[in-house]
Parts: structure tokens; C-alpha cells; sequence
């Protein structure tokens, strides 16, 4: 008769089918098996099946995945192996509530904020019992398969506190220049200063705030009044109900700058996807329209004039839609500290505490979400007649197509100049030598309007 091996003491008894005592290989499978499985889900999730989704779908799916992941991990350890690691029921079942709370629930940005008060000292409780179990429960090499990643669980908790603490100091210290008005629901921020006529009214581009104009309105301020605003959901400006249209921007801003007390015609200012909101305005409104300067923007034919922006944009719109639940973790203070600002200050504090928030990321993912109707609805501008425009493309970091589609920019009007400048497409707003660049085509527009004399060509 086989005689089998008495267990050790201390050693549970070997569920049926158990690799015997002393040769647990299966241990290690088991737990890298179930941590893999809980991110290529997650990364599944977020990337494809999800991709491009609003804030809590992201979240709240990753969340689902990892808990998936952490119950994969306890169950099989405790049928396959014998080493049960029944603690990992404890992170699956947190995460699988926190992941289905926040897809059925659909929070917003305050909500998410003030959860960041409370989340992070329970992650890093959560993290720290982990190791001690992880300690307990898992003999060998395989701990060190978990330590990383209960690591990451503890830094992501200590970034979401430095997140909350300095969203709470940068809110307390940025205080808003200007004045805020209800456009019907939400208001919006304007800063106005100089004056003179005709207005100028500047647009930002994507991932851009108010704060981003700053060399440029003290240097058209004192040729005219020159006007910086935030869209809904951007700067100090409140959040729209829902992503908004190109349309609606335009309407937005026809209203604010009425409420505002402010009188056009006016000159339309747009940078990189600024101008196609500046087109679309233009189209809508055009008696409130004097003239427009283009710095580098989008084109309305986007999709089919640039062969690499249909892939640039796919791509975009997935990495993008990460960055609300990534802002949470404070990685948005480490990628902003990385790429810097030239901005003077006060507006380079204000930029960066508005560009490594949360809410701008969610602003931006929104505002990604519309331009496939932003750019078509800019082409409703078939032409500016004989109003002058200024059109300036920055070469340094062109895309293929870029130029050509500059040039059908200018031929919007029969009064328009051309120019080029040897910068990247972020220096005309953010270096102080693009800045002059662009201050500059602003005067000469501004001028063309008061003296109604063609624009000089360069």
C-alpha cells in the first residue's frame, strides 16, 4: 500500500488535487496569472471597449477589472494551491463596489473632488494590511510578485493627497482676474482690459486657458480692448451640462460678450482649434464680425486634409479619456512639471493649476469627444468676403498638410495675409518671441479695421 507524507504542523490539509508539500509551483502561476489578467482587462476595458468614455465609465471599469484580478487571485489560491491567499477577497470586494457605485451612479467632477479627501488614507490603510498579509500568506518568490503592485496602490494613494492639498491651495491662491457671467445655467468667465475699438476677442485652443493669452493682452492692450474668456468647463468658467458642440460655443460666447456689456463688431482671435470656434462665430454672427486672425488653427477639413491626424486622433481620444482618472493620482503635477511653462506670472501658476487638474483633463476628453462636428460645422465659412485676415503657421512642428491647409485658410477673404513663422505651434501663444509673432499680426489687423486699408502681405 503507498504511503502518503503526514502534513506539516501548522499546514493546512491539501484540498484534493493539491500539488504535494514542498513542490508548489502552482503558487506562482496562480498569482502572476491573476495580476496579469486584472490589467490586460483593465487596459481591454479602458482602451478598447470603452475608449474615449467619460471619467467615471473609465474609472469605474478599471476598478471592475482589478477587482476581477484580486478574485481571481483568492479563489484559485485557495482551490489550486497551497498557499490560500483568502485576504485578496478584502481588495476585490472594495474595488468591485467602488467600480459598479461609480458606473451606476455617474459622478461629476465635485463629487470625484471631494472624494479625494477620502479615498486615499483608506487606499494607503488598505495597502499597508496588504503587505502584512502578503507577508503571512505567501511563502517564496511569488510575494514579490504582489509587493509591486501593493506598491503602486500605496503611491497612488499618496499622490491623490498631494492632489487634493494642492488643487485646495491652488484654489485658494488663484484668484480670478475679471468677471464672471450667466450665459443661461453656467457662467463663464471674461477678461477684459484696454481700450479702443474694435474688441478683440481671443479663443484657445484645446488644453488651453484665459491664462495662456497673458503675453499677448498687455501688448494688444494697449492698441485696443482685448478680451480673454474660458469656455464652459475650462478656467474659471462653470461646467456645461453636457459636451458642447461648436454651435453652442458660439452661442455661448455671443451671449457672454452681450451680458458683458462688451460691442462688436469685434476681431475673432483663434489658436489651434480656437480658430475653428472662431470660423464657426464668424458664420453664425457675421455682423458682429470685423476681422479674424488665425494663429496656426485647426482646419475645418481636418480629417481629410492632414493623412496622419484620422490615427493621431484615435489615438488621442483614448489616452486622453485616462488622464481625468490619472489627474486624481497627482500625475498631472508630475507631467506638467516635466514640460514647464514660459508664461509670466501670476498666469503661469494659473495655468499650470488649472492644466494639472482633474477637471481641465475631463474638459478636455469632452472636448476631443465634439470635433468630428466642431471641424464640419467651421466649414458653414465659405468666405469673409472683403474682411481682413490674418493667417499665421508656425513651421517648426508641421504635419504633412498643415501648409496647404493654411493656405486655404487665407483664401477665406480677398483681404488676407499670409504668414509664417519659424516656431512650434504652442510658442505663439506660450514663448515670449511667438507671442510677439502673434501680438504683432493683431495690431496689423487691428489697424486694417480702423483705417479700412488692405492688409500688408509679408
Amino acid at each position: 500500500m503507498a504511503r502518503t507524507a503526514p502534513p506539516l504542523i501548522g499546514q493546512p490539509p491539501l484540498a484534493p488535487g493539491s500539488p504535494p508539500l514542498g513542490r508548489d509551483s502552482r503558487t506562482g502561476l496562480v498569482v502572476t496569472g491573476s495580476l496579469v489578467t486584472g490589467l490586460v482587462l483593465a487596459l481591454l476595458l479602458v482602451l478598447v471597449v470603452f475608449a474615449g468614455a467619460r471619467e467615471h465609465v473609465i474609472t469605474g471599469a478599471a476598478m471592475l477589472a482589478f477587482a476581477f484580478g484580486w478574485a481571481m487571485l483568492a479563489v484559485l489560491s485557495m482551490r489550486r494551491t497551497r498557499q490560500p491567499q483568502r485576504w485578496a477577497l478584502v481588495p476585490a470586494v472594495g474595488m468591485g463596489i467602488v467600480g459598479a457605485a461609480l458606473l451606476v451612479f455617474a459622478p461629476g467632477n465635485g463629487a470625484l473632488t471631494t472624494a479625494g479627501w477620502v479615498w486615499p488614507p483608506i487606499v494607503l490603510g488598505l495597502a499597508v494590511w496588504m503587505t502584512i498579509q502578503v507577508r503571512r500568506a505567501l511563502k517564496g518568490r511569488s510575494r514579490w510578485l504582489v509587493y509591486p503592485v501593493v506598491l503602486f496602490l500605496a503611491a497612488g494613494a499618496v499622490g491623490g493627497m498631494y492632489e487634493s492639498v494642492a488643487l485646495a491651495q491652488d484654489r485658494r491662491s488663484n484668484a480670478m482676474p475679471g468677471t464672471s457671467y450667466d450665459v443661461g445655467g453656467y457662467r463663464l468667465h471674461l477678461n477684459c482690459s484696454g481700450s479702443g475699438s474694435p474688441t478683440v476677442v481671443l479663443q484657445s485652443g484645446l488644453g488651453e486657458t484665459s491664462p495662456f493669452w497673458s503675453w499677448i493682452t498687455p501688448a494688444v492692450g494697449r492698441v485696443t480692448r482685448v478680451c480673454a474668456y474660458d469656455r464652459a468647463g475650462q478656467g474659471w468658467s462653470d461646467d456645461a451640462p453636457h459636451p458642447q458642440d461648436g454651435l453652442q460655443v458660439a452661442a455661448d460666447l455671443h451671449t457672454l460678450l452681450g451680458r458683458a456689456g462688451e460691442h462688436g463688431p469685434y476681431v475673432l482671435v483663434g489658436h489651434s482649434t480656437g480658430g475653428t470656434y472662431a470660423l464657426t462665430y464668424a458664420a453664425r454672427y457675421p455682423a458682429d464680425v470685423a476681422g479674424m486672425v488665425l494663429l496656426d488653427s485647426a482646419s475645418p477639413y481636418q480629417f481629410t486634409a492632414l493623412p496622419e491626424y484620422p490615427g493621431f486622433y484615435s489615438t488621442a481620444r483614448r489616452l486622453t479619456a485616462l488622464l481625468p482618472s490619472l489627474g486624481r493620482l497627482g500625475v498631472g503635477q508630475l507631467l506638467y512639471s516635466a514640460a514647464g511653462s514660459d508664461l509670466p506670472e501670476p498666469a503661469a501658476t494659473q495655468a499650470r493649476a488649472f492644466a494639472t487638474s482633474a477637471r481641465d483633463m475631463r474638459s478636455q476628453r469632452d472636448e476631443l469627444s465634439t470635433y468630428h462636428d466642431v471641424f464640419r460645422q467651421s466649414q458653414a465659412l465659405s468666405t469673409l468676403d472683403g474682411k481682413p485676415l490674418v493667417v499665421v503657421t508656425a513651421t517648426d512642428d508641421a504635419l504633412e498638410g498643415w501648409p496647404a491647409a493654411q493656405d486655404r485658410l487665407a483664401a477665406l477673404s480677398s483681404n488676407s495675409s499670409h504668414r509664417t513663422a519659424a516656431v512650434t505651434h504652442a510658442a505663439l501663444l506660450d514663448q515670449q518671441h511667438g507671442s510677439q509673432i502673434s501680438a504683432r499680426a493683431i495690431d496689423d489687423l487691428v489697424r486694417s479695421v480702423r483705417t479700412g486699408s488692405p492688409l500688408a502681405t509679408q
